[in-house]
């Protein structure tokens, strides 16, 4: 290999591996904004999908520039702009812009204002780098270091939640990234400087002469639209997965990896790809997950529905960019375009996915979409098969959107209200419960955020994770020896918190999704029939709390219950050392933290010890049992106090165990945390 070459293969990987490295953490530094959903990534998701596209646009424009001189300047200055960004510490700041709007409103500005421009230079560098080598060295485009460039994006998006995460500072991260993005920018210059240049009157046609017949016009409307299929599979993949199977913070990250395997798989080795083993692999992939994601009332086993999505997303991904790959143009100058078409049509699906459709629609139906789009564009690649493909896409395309009916059927059918926006999908349902009354559920997702019986005598009982014997049941029953309490609880739910409240009390909630209050005031009593005095607060509990605390002063709290749920977990900014500290600040004399901590995935107790020990509290945990007749279920709660005599209580202390410790576990700080030494996979 020339040194010519190995320079541009160097550059194009590295600037794929400091590009898919900036995005998990970037989108971590925006949690504590923004809650922790998983909407955050879906939504930077959507960010990254249309940087990538001005990218690309830029790729395109500056290869069409006739002067070279012109052309280097224009590179050079805007490397020597982003190094600027990085010296002057504006890539990924450690206080994301608050905003006080829209969600993907405060996503987008920020991510724009801190990491837009290298962003955007990064994604550029491989269709630009590929088109000056192909100018260099002469031949034909090197598609394969399209190849080099995913397989980059790949190691570092496995890197980080394994590699980078568990033993680095977001501090230090960015410190090193910017070293790197300082390291690309001086490659970049290297070649640049050494570009050929071409004779002045020539212009890209006339070097390229005798020039290869253009791309047909259907060519290019596929080069958009199976890349965009691609990626509405990708969003939905990953949201169902982390809201509806298991809502793991590390599957954000596994449908991504895989996306890149199948662009890696198809410009590296097409000749792997078999037309007619994937077609016949999809189609049934698609109508049976079609037919299964129709029945709500049938779920397959954790392990297996996570398995059959993946390989689904898989053979989608591959289908559509080995297709894409097969009509690549063969002119040099259509080379930018063909990327360009692809990035557009990648920022098309990830947009529909995780902006437009929540706004659209009540439901979700996102998978149901993606699949029927994947098939429609599969009788368009297969028409020229014959009858037989033609007549199994256009069944299956047909069977697609009739499981989608069969879905909004069915949802019609369980729900008495369904409301969707940038945090979830609401859904509140409405059965026959343990004692032949009315029971209603409020779900995001899987995830029950509480239950009420309307049965008679049991409207103001406690129920799921709040019941009596419960750790935070046993708080509020002993925390003040019958004097007035003051009570906070961070995430509202239905808001079954509220039954323990007397007329002398106070109860403040803070949640962050603005669906969730109107629910739990008109769909459920709890709040209604509280005699307590209750008030809200709006947005980010740290933010609210920060700003309560400088605005007016401590709230002097008895017991902060943190039930805050970002899917099946608390955010884990709300675990912090410094999110203790704010806690304390707000607590009264002898005041008690109640973290919830049930989780079938992650095991936070270890954690939640470390952070105790760091701010000198003790801390006991409380596991309660469940009991079918009143709707309660087994509850993990972790209590921290500073109390002398408070777990002294023969009633605390009966029910209270030692918290495990693990010394191995590093305490999270704002600038550190990890959940893989605390994943476990083993429940079902």
């Amino acid at each position: 290999m020339s040194a010519s070459r190995l320079l541009y293969g160097t550059t194009i990987f590295l600037g794929a591996f400091l590009l898919f490295l900036v995005e998990p953490m970037a989108a971590k530094q925006l949690l504590p904004v923004l809650g922790g959903s998983s909407a955050v990534w879906l939504t930077c998701l959507v960010f990254f999908q249309v940087t990538l596209l001005l990218g690309y646009l830029y790729a395109h424009w500056i290869t069409r520039c006739q002067a070279t001189t012109w052309r280097r300047h224009v590179y050079l200055v805007t490397l020597a702009a982003g190094a600027v960004l990085l010296m002057a510490q504006r890539v990924v700041p450690a206080e994301p812009a608050q905003g006080v709007g829209h969600p993907v409103t405060t996503i987008f500005s920020t991510l724009a204002f801190t990491i837009g421009l290298p962003f955007l230079l990064l994604s550029a560098t491989s269709p630009l780098l590929q088109v000056w080598l192909q100018r260099a060295t002469g031949g034909t485009i090197p598609y394969r270091l399209f190849a080099l460039s995913n397989f980059g994006s790949l190691l570092a998006l496995i890197a980080y939640p394994f590699v980078v995460e568990p033993h680095l500072t977001l501090n230090l991260q960015r410190s090193l990234w910017s070293f790197g993005f300082l390291l690309y920018a001086v490659f970049c210059a290297t070649i640049t400087r050494q570009l050929p240049a071409p004779a002045p009157s020539e212009t890209a046609e006339e070097t390229e002469a005798p020039a290869p017949a253009k791309a047909p016009a259907r060519s290019k409307w596929l080069w958009f639209l199976l890349p965009m299929a691609a990626a509405m599979q990708l969003s939905a993949v990953t949201s169902h997965l982390t809201v509806n199977i298991a809502a793991i913070p590390l599957l954000w990250i596994l449908p991504l990896a895989i996306y890149l395997l199948t662009f890696i798989l198809a410009f590296e080795f097409p000749a792997l790809y078999r037309r007619g083993i994937v077609v016949r692999l999809l189609v049934v992939m698609l109508a049976s997950l079609g037919y299964a994601i129709s029945k709500t009332d049938v779920s397959l086993p954790i392990g297996v529905a996570i398995l059959f999505f993946l390989a689904e997303c898989f053979l989608a991904g591959l289908f559509c960019h080995a297709e894409a790959f097969a009509l690549r143009p063969s002119r040099p100058t259509e080379t930018t375009l063909f990327y360009l078409l692809i990035a557009a049509g990648g920022a098309a699906g990830t947009f529909f996915i995780g902006i437009a459709s929540p706004m659209i629609f009540s439901a979700n139906y996102d998978l149901a979409i993606s699949f029927f789009v994947t098939a429609a564009l599969a009788v368009v690649v297969t028409w020229s098969d014959g009858w037989p493909q033609r007549l199994l896409w256009s069944t299956a395309a047909a069977l697609l959107l009739f499981f989608a009916f069969m879905l909004r059927t069915a949802y019609a059918r369980e729900a008495i209200l369904e409301v969707r926006n940038f945090y979830g999908t609401l859904r509140v349902k409405q059965t026959v419960g343990p004692h032949g009354g009315t029971e209603r559920m409020l779900l995001n997702g899987t995830i029950q955020h509480g239950t009420q019986l309307f049965a008679p005598g049991l409207t103001r009982t406690p129920t799921t994770y709040y019941a009596d014997n419960s750790g935070i049941g046993l708080a509020l029953q002993y925390c003040c020896e019958s004097r007035p309490r003051n009570i906070a609880v961070i995430g509202l739910g239905t808001g079954t918190i509220a039954t323990y409240g007397t007329a002398s009390d106070r109860i403040r909630f803070y949640e962050i999704n603005p669906l969730v209050r109107p629910i739990a005031q008109n769909l459920f009593i709890y709040l209604r029939d509280s005699p307590a005095q209750i008030t809200f607060a709006d947005g980010d509990a740290r933010t609210s709390l920060t700003r309560e605390l400088t605005q007016d002063a401590p709230q002097n709290f008895d017991v902060i219950a943190i039930d805050a749920f970002s899917g099946d977990a608390i955010p884990l900014h709300l675990l912090t050392i410094e999110a203790v500290a704010l806690y304390k600040k707000h607590l009264a004399p002898n005041g008690i933290l109640a973290f919830h901590v049930s989780n079938q995935y992650l095991n936070l107790a270890p954690e939640i010890a470390q952070l105790a020990h760091a701010a000198d509290m003790q801390a006991k945990l409380i596991e309660s049992q469940p009991d079918d007749s009143l709707g309660a279920y087994r509850a993990t709660w972790i209590l921290l106090t500073s109390s002398p005599t408070f777990f002294d209580q023969p009633e605390i202390a009966s029910a209270a165990s030692a918290v495990p410790i693990d010394a191995r576990l590093r305490v999270w700080t704002d600038d550190y945390s990890s959940i893989l030494p605390i994943l476990q996979l083993s429940h079902h």
